[in-house]
């Protein structure tokens, strides 16, 4: 009996000495491997809070080129989130048009960048050449940059500079929806137009067209059906000319002017609500194929009704988000500028439900 007693307890022991054994083993990682606990490096620097204005927290201002529209509602929102989190200040600011304005934009950045309390400047860039000066005056002063949504090349210190945003090459995912609707609604021939506008000098919009006008024209050769239709973005592919202060009447003149109009793209918050209101008016709903940008209200309840076939959203929650997140790492972890590309999404009537209910698109 006892011998037996005496073999259990061995048993057992050996089981304890497996289990402890085992924990050991599970793959917890308790410190790094420079000695260092993870739980105080993940603490914020001493002096984050005091940088640049030394006045015991982060300012972050976040400028816009429109934000009377609506599209940027979300880019905010996510700025918000993110400063939420870090516990950062965020100054909500934008020019109040509601169509693109940089110049009044640029007006606003450089009221900012004079401005002792700011940390940081976030900022959309639709006109090539016109931010070096900001950039200059806020590297002066030792305050970092961010660039969201629309993406100069041409920046002074372009690289070292951080941009989140969709590459206009997103475009091709609408033009190659709007080619296969086109197919798919058994039309035999006529013109796929794409109006747009490169007076507002907004470079990344001409991308798009671009890149939805070859997208278009690939889906159309691929499926052998090129030869049967026109496809028209203005002589450098970069969009029909079309006037975006009466936007709507000059659509519909545009398409009752050529007279076969088969399917539509547009590729940016100016054009898109118009191209609802002008398929509403001509009553081709439902019957047209219509594609545009941007996920606002009018894209929505146009999407819903069928007086647009779909539209291209560019996830602008984390057009906010990310670039606030981006300045603290930099000031925080001197962390280099790491880019985003927010990619598209496409939203048609069996979808549209889904948008906007936590505000992010």
């Amino acid at each position: 009996m006892r011998r037996i007693l005496l073999h259990a307890a061995a048993s057992v022991a050996a089981l304890s000495l497996g289990v402890s054994y085992a924990s050991a083993q599970s793959g917890s990682v308790e410190k790094a491997v420079g000695g260092y606990s993870f739980e105080d490096a993940a603490k914020e620097a001493p002096g984050t809070k005091d940088f640049h204005s030394a006045d015991g927290h982060l300012t972050f201002g976040i400028v816009t080129h429109t934000a009377g529209n609506g599209f940027f509602d979300p880019v905010y929102v996510g700025a918000t989130v993110a400063g939420n989190m870090i516990g950062a200040k965020i100054l909500l600011l934008g020019s109040e048009s509601p169509v693109d304005d940089p110049a009044r934009e640029i007006e606003i950045l450089n009221q900012i960048v004079q401005d002792p309390t700011i940390d940081g400047i976030i900022m959309t860039t639709p006109q090539v050449g016109a931010y070096n000066d900001i950039v200059k005056a806020a590297e002066a002063k030792g305050i970092p940059v961010a660039t969201t949504n629309s993406f100069d090349g041409t920046m002074l210190n372009r690289s070292s500079i951080s941009h989140t945003g969709q590459d206009a090459s997103a475009a091709a995912i609408g033009g190659e929806a709007l080619a296969k609707c086109v197919l798919d609604s058994g039309k035999t021939s006529g013109s796929i137009l794409l109006p747009s506008s490169t007076a507002m000098g907004n470079i990344e919009v001409n991308n798009r067209v671009t890149s939805a006008f070859n997208a278009i024209v690939k889906t159309l050769k691929d499926a052998g059906k090129l030869e049967n239709f026109k496809v028209d973005a203005g002589p450098e592919n970069v969009g029909i000319d079309t006037n975006p202060n009466d936007p709507v009447n000059a659509l519909v003149s545009l398409f009752e002017s050529r007279g076969d109009v088969v399917g539509a793209f547009t590729a940016n918050n100016v054009f898109t609500p118009p191209l609802v209101k002008a398929v509403a008016q001509m009553g081709w709903t439902g019957k047209f194929c219509a594609f545009g940008f941007d996920l606002g209200p009018a894209q929505q309840e146009g999407i819903a009704a069928g007086n647009l076939t779909g539209s291209l959203g560019q996830q602008p929650f984390l057009q906010g988000f990310w670039p606030v997140m981006q300045l603290y790492l930099q000031i925080d972890r001197g962390i280099s500028a790491a880019n985003l590309d927010t990619r598209a999404q496409l939203v048609t009537k069996e979808t549209v439900a889904n948008v906007g209910k936590r505000f992010e698109n």
